[in-house]
């Protein structure tokens, strides 16, 4: 069942997929021009979700939020349960009050697998009917009943991933919520910007402060967080596109064709190009 709505004044859309033979995302070809955010729940037995590239273990009964420029496909597409919607449709920077998921629960590099319990696993079967009954029902209100149900769904995805990965609601304050624009600042920038001090900047704090308060939370260091984005679109470009590793090096941002290399194989153990014939291959 595939259920689609659009939204002709805002070109706003949301989708719902639930247990489509085919389901994928491909950025670089056929899903170049929809820039969805995906929450895909697993109603079934583990299976293998590649993104990007890489193969990742899906666990049976749980959650996977993906962004809007990540390419996936399933195993097993006709055990998800999968909603779609771009930033027209809902756009949770602009209501990051409401939600506060972004930056955490939509983060690149951050892959939450996040498990259902019996009384989630209700929610959720809840949450996917009430969207089935509002996506078929026509009528003056069904936009706003459907952004409130999206908010509901969010809400409810990031609260179970908060319990799970941040099991202390100490954690869950004002210094976390600096991780999140981080974060944030890291995805709208790493293209140009590579050092830890303009984020600190933007952030009016100093580099020592922010590796402080990512080391109390114990995440990977701020340089780190730079350095595996590049990484991540580096490998993207590799895998989808026939780009050069020298358009590359322009495209994220340095200047020494070598100096790239040399840092893509630091953290892959790979030249660009040794990477790429290696997807190739498999």
């Amino acid at each position: 069942m595939k259920l689609h709505l659009s939204d002709s004044n805002s070109g706003g859309h949301l989708l719902l997929m639930n247990a489509e033979q085919y389901f994928e995302r491909l950025v670089y070809s056929k899903d170049r021009d929809n820039k969805y955010f995906s929450i895909v729940w697993n109603r079934a037995e583990h299976q293998t979700v590649t993104i990007d590239g890489e193969e990742m273990v899906f666990p049976a009964q749980s959650v996977l939020p993906l962004m809007f420029n990540q390419s996936f496909f399933f195993d097993r597409s006709s055990d998800v349960v999968a909603w779609q919607f771009n930033r027209e449709f809902y756009c949770m920077v602009d209501h990051d009050a409401e939600v506060s998921c972004v930056g955490f629960l939509f983060a690149i590099g951050n892959n939450l697998f996040i498990n259902l319990n019996e009384a989630a696993q209700e929610k959720m079967l809840l949450l996917l009917n009430m969207f089935i009954s509002e996506m078929n029902t026509s009528d003056h209100v069904q936009n706003d009943m459907l952004i409130m149900l999206l908010k509901r769904l969010i809400i409810t995805v990031t609260q179970l991933a908060k319990s799970e990965y941040l099991p202390d609601p100490k954690m869950q304050n004002d210094r976390f919520h600096i991780i999140r624009k981080f974060n944030l600042l890291v995805e709208g920038n790493f293209h140009n910007q590579h050092s830890v001090h303009f984020y600190a900047q933007q952030l009016n704090k100093s580099p020592k402060t922010l590796s402080n308060l990512f080391a109390l939370f114990q995440q990977k260091t701020p340089i780190q967080i730079i350095q595996e984005r590049i990484i991540i679109e580096a490998k993207r470009l590799l895998y989808y596109t026939d780009k050069t590793s020298k358009e590359i090096t322009y495209e994220l941002g340095f200047e020494d064709p070598a100096y790239f290399s040399n840092f893509f194989k630091k953290h892959t153990s790979y030249s660009p190009i040794g990477y790429r014939n290696k997807k190739l291959v498999i």
